[in-house]
């Protein structure tokens, strides 16, 4: 199975004021995020990380990333330094991809597309960065925690989500 996700955002206080995370404090929050994370995946599932991972302060992922099950793809986001994207635990690192599953084709970004490959044969954007805050676009999903009440989804739940009209 493929999951997405994005934005965890693990070990940055910011996010606790910003996107007004329900969570006293980062210890919290991190530990609610991995148990979510690793209730909805399993060891060989693969998830397409899609930006903005954790903290730039040094050892927050390395500590974080052996703790989620998964095959851990990341899409690189706008806050992943060279220590998060250098760590061995990922599977692959891009900072654009296209997948197709179950027959559609999916074209993950960090970012929002305005347009993007083959739009107009109904493929569709999944993207992080957003924080859950952009007018929906047909096809277009943020898949980021903020969006997705904190845990990684399924294609298929991301389309039967109420909006989701692909």
């Amino acid at each position: 199975m493929d999951y997405f996700t994005g934005d965890t955002h693990f070990g940055d206080a910011r996010v606790l004021r910003i996107d007004r995370r329900p969570f006293p404090n980062m210890a919290e929050h991190d530990a609610a995020l991995i148990a979510l994370w690793n209730e909805t995946v399993s060891p060989q599932d693969d998830v397409w990380h899609l930006g903005d991972f954790a903290s730039k302060r040094p050892g927050v992922a390395e500590n974080i990333l052996p703790r989620l099950k998964g095959r851990k793809h990341l899409i690189v986001g706008n806050n992943d330094p060279v220590e998060t994207t250098g760590l061995a635990g990922w599977s692959s690192i891009h900072h654009y991809a296209e997948l197709t599953i179950d027959g559609r084709l999916l074209i993950l970004c960090h970012y929002p597309f305005r347009t993007w490959n083959q739009m107009g044969k109904k493929s569709i954007n999944l993207h992080g960065h957003s924080h859950g805050r952009l007018k929906p676009m047909p096809r277009q999903f943020d898949v980021g925690v903020d969006a997705q009440h904190l845990r990684p989804v399924s294609l298929a739940e991301i389309l039967a989500a109420p909006r989701g009209k692909a």
